[in-house]
């Protein structure tokens, strides 16, 4: 009987080749540290591009991926427009950087050196299919992947380390409350930036650093948004705190539609009680509008009418800048998303790098019919190009507009 494929964690990146591995017919477990996918505030809005639509309909398939796209919101224009926010004048209106795809067959030979003249920022355009910014909310698009996983997921399931068979033929999760998974042919770790597994397979290389960058992040019915108009906006005041959201034109008038905006700005802007990021609600909703108390009229209304239940604090971290570190390879485990490279969100590029790692696994475990010798070494250095690439850029990206600067011998790690 063929042993399953392990996976830790439900997040983005971890439902999609769980998707994939459904499609191919391939065996797995799904293991989840919270109690549903609803268990905890699911974040911000995230935009997709070229390379992330192209990884979510080569799992998903021609059938599923026209439904997909049916409920991401679709933005006309192809830029985003800057507003000083306390005067309301515009500072800028112009496209915003965006990582370029790296070809699959580039060598990751030398990589850390070719990484290092990539952080500046690329002049692209937000948009991707149809001269659209397309876009979707992180919890809903976990609600999509998680269609037809349901018998294989068991959640409360937090994984804190693996055990291999002594025969080396198999290996299993160890999780927080003693127990362990079935046997298993493979270990997908993606639980994200706090991953034991990860930290252990890779020796202790895998890091992320603390930008020092705090976020909020809330939502708001869309009658507050409708001063602005259709398109992508950032807000700056003369402190340095930032703001950004998206405007669609299809959702502007549904009574029951809620845009979301995100704040981000240095730890004496934005204090968190006691550094708490599982405090949610009014203390968070009280704070975002103290904070733009003095901002341009047209603008409040994203924070005064913000849904208080929905506001949360978040922390902007970043995975090593010089690139995706190389850890001696496990043939039965590997990462992927953010535990394997985090970064800013700064380009949108974090959610996009992610499912392009499950696209790439889960086709690699597909022309294979399962696991096989020098499946995860293939992946990771794949990986390791993109992944070295998209970090690198979002780290230049935040560098220059938010003054984010780590140095891997002396910055904190989380």
């Amino acid at each position: 009987m063929t042993k399953p494929i392990l996976i830790s964690g439900a997040g983005l990146a971890s439902l999609l080749l769980a998707r994939s591995l459904l499609r191919s017919k391939i065996p797995f477990r799904l293991f989840e540290r919270d109690a549903s996918l609803s268990f905890r505030g699911q974040g911000y809005r995230l935009r997709l591009s070229n390379e992330g639509l192209d990884a979510v309909e080569q799992v998903l398939g021609p059938e599923d991926f026209a439904k997909f796209y049916e409920i991401c919101g679709k933005t006309g224009g192809s830029g985003f427009k800057g507003f000083d926010a306390v005067t309301g004048e515009v500072l800028e209106e112009k496209g915003q950087p965006q990582a370029q795809s790296t070809s699959s067959n580039d060598k990751d030979t030398g990589l850390k050196n070719e990484i290092q003249d990539k952080t500046a920022p690329k002049a692209n355009s937000l948009s991707s299919r149809d001269s659209k910014i397309v876009g979707i909310a992180r919890g809903e698009m976990r609600r999509f992947f998680f269609e037809g996983l349901e018998q294989y997921t068991q959640f409360n399931k937090k994984a804190v380390d693996y055990v291999e068979t002594p025969d080396g033929d198999s290996v299993k999760i160890v999780f927080s409350d003693g127990s362990e998974s079935e046997e298993g042919s493979m270990i997908i770790a993606g639980e994200g930036i706090k991953s034991k597994i990860a930290q252990k397979v890779s020796g202790g290389k895998l890091k992320h650093y603390d930008t020092r960058i705090r976020g909020i992040h809330g939502q708001a019915p869309t009658s507050a948004f409708k001063p602005l108009g259709e398109g992508v906006f950032r807000f700056k005041d003369p402190r340095g705190l930032f703001v950004i959201t998206n405007v669609r034109a299809k959702d502007m008038d549904d009574p029951d539609m809620q845009f979301g905006w995100t704040m981000i700005g240095q730890p004496e802007l934005i204090k968190i009680p006691n550094d708490d990021y599982t405090i949610v609600g009014k203390t968070v909703s009280d704070l975002a509008k103290n904070l733009t108390s003095g901002w341009d009229e047209k603008f409040r209304p994203l924070f005064a009418e913000m849904v208080e239940n929905e506001a949360a604090f978040w922390k902007v971290t970043c995975s090593t800048p010089s690139g995706v570190p190389i850890w001696d390879n496990h043939p039965r485990i590997t990462v992927i998303g953010d535990a394997a490279h985090s970064m800013t969100p700064a380009g949108g590029l974090g959610a996009n790098t992610a499912l392009r790692d499950s696209a790439l696994l889960g086709q690699l475990l597909k022309d294979a019919g399962g696991y096989k010798e020098g499946l995860t070494e293939e992946y990771e250095e794949k990986m390791r190009v993109y992944g070295s690439e998209a970090v690198a850029q979002s780290y230049g990206m935040a560098s220059k507009e938010f003054g984010v600067e780590i140095d891997e011998k002396t910055s904190s790690t989380v």
